[in-house]
């Protein structure tokens, strides 16, 4: 678990890019909020996913507008959504 993700949180879904070089966490946490973070791993990082971004600091009132807004920000997402509709489906379970 990356070190933007409290360990208090739960991280329902991870998309990865066909690359398997960038994911996207959605996340709830006890509140009833959900969440999003973009990571990247790299060799120089040893293989870890790495926070790219501070959108884990954002609360949405559900895990449909959480994902809403991560398609608008993180480019690769919407390509990997349309080629697989059932992480979507996942999302809206979270």
């Amino acid at each position: 678990m990356s070190k933007r993700i409290d360990k208090s949180w739960t991280v329902f879904v991870s998309i990865e890019n066909v690359e398997h070089d960038r994911c996207v966490d959605m996340f709830s946490r006890s509140d009833g909020s959900y969440g999003f973070e973009e990571f990247r791993r790299d060799i120089e990082d040893a293989g870890q996913w790495t926070p790219v971004q501070y959108y884990s600091g954002v609360s949405y009132a559900s895990a449909t507008d959480a994902l809403d807004t991560a398609e608008r920000c993180v480019s690769w997402l919407v390509q990997v959504l349309t080629e697989r509709p059932d992480l979507r489906t996942r999302v809206g379970l979270g």
